[in-house]
């Protein structure tokens, strides 16, 4: 079975009201793409990852007017994928919705969120995700009140070959300044969001232990939005949010290079242009973890990564497809479940 995150950029400007694909000449969101460019890029990406499950960070929205699973699903039909069904969890206002995308002949899966609902009280005790998490996290016995903006996608799956397991779908808070207008100003908020996004990162681990505690399988995957040494702040709290994901029950064999920190090249699934520096910068931001029940499965991680990987880069066609499409390229995971 193969598993995939793909973190599609703009996606949600790809459709109309009704949820229709725009096939036109209209600007995408992406830099000079145009939304008929997007979405055929997106459709040989789609097929040349021949997926059995696709979660999909950065979905369609969901809201008034708009439906992510309608919207998904006829994007699958469009470019007649075998990923027909999609499903999402909490719906979330940023536009941006976690979705899996995925061939019901190969697995079954249901929104399932555990937790307690809280409220605007909230709960130290890993409540459900689109509730109110308290933790005090500078010990000056003062709580935090957090809470996700993209609430995680929690789903029971059982594959066609019987294999039950817990899969999370993530999209954790990038802590990119925006919109502020001096140094001091980009370090307080800088340090506020990598705070908030250490606290997701310590509410989703204490889900993670009870889903092992409990001896159930378990997948975590999508776009962290981090990485060991991704920023200056890092050493004010000691740890990534991909140590704390990973502790020592998950493994993830890209995340655990990156931990490393060996001299050599640096493993990235996005690519992102400085807009006044005349260059990219890339980074690891999308995973796939899994538990270590899991490893003797035969697990095999891929990047698709444009010009990392000898395939991608080989396939013109594909190559410049992942190019145009997002500015993530998918990661997959080929595992016998």
């Amino acid at each position: 079975m193969r598993l995939a995150t793909y973190n599609v950029e703009w996606f949600a400007n790809l459709f109309d009201d009704k949820d229709r694909l725009l096939v036109d000449e209209g600007w995408s969101g992406r830099r000079e793409v145009t939304r008929a460019a997007q979405i055929e890029a997106l459709g040989k990406v789609f097929t040349a990852l021949d997926a059995d499950a696709v979660m999909v960070i950065e979905a369609p929205n969901t809201g008034r007017k708009q439906d992510t699973v309608r919207a998904l699903e006829g994007f699958a039909a469009a470019f007649d994928l075998r990923t027909r069904k999609a499903l999402i969890g909490f719906a979330n206002g940023t536009h941006q919705e976690i979705a899996l995308l995925y061939d019901p002949d190969a697995l079954t899966a249901r929104h399932d969120p555990l937790g307690e609902e809280t409220g605007k009280k909230g709960s130290a005790d890993a409540p459900r995700f689109d509730g109110v998490f308290r933790i005090d996290l500078d010990i000056d016995a003062t709580e935090d009140l957090v809470r996700f903006s993209k609430p995680p996608l929690e789903l029971a799956v059982t594959t066609a070959a019987g294999t039950r397991l817990r899969m999370i779908g993530a999209h954790l808070k990038s802590k990119a300044p925006h919109g502020v207008y001096s140094p001091d100003e980009a370090m307080r908020l800088s340090i506020a969001n990598r705070r908030k996004q250490l606290a997701q990162a310590i509410w989703l681990r204490a889900r993670i232990e009870a889903h092992q505690a409990a001896g159930e399988s378990l997948i975590l995957i999508g776009d962290l939005n981090d990485g060991p040494g991704l920023d200056e702040y890092e050493h004010l709290f000691g740890r990534s949010t991909v140590e704390i994901l990973l502790g020592n029950t998950l493994h993830d064999p890209h995340a655990r290079q990156a931990l490393s920190r060996h001299l050599g090249a640096a493993l990235s699934t996005a690519r992102f242009e400085i807009p006044e520096g005349g260059r990219f910068l890339q980074a690891l931001l999308d995973y796939i973890m899994i538990s270590r029940d899991l490893m003797d499965r035969g697990p095999d991680w891929r990047i698709w990564h444009p010009f990392d990987d000898v395939h991608c880069w080989r396939m013109v066609e594909l190559r410049d497809a992942l190019l145009t499409a997002s500015d993530h390229f998918p990661v997959t995971l080929d595992i016998d479940i």
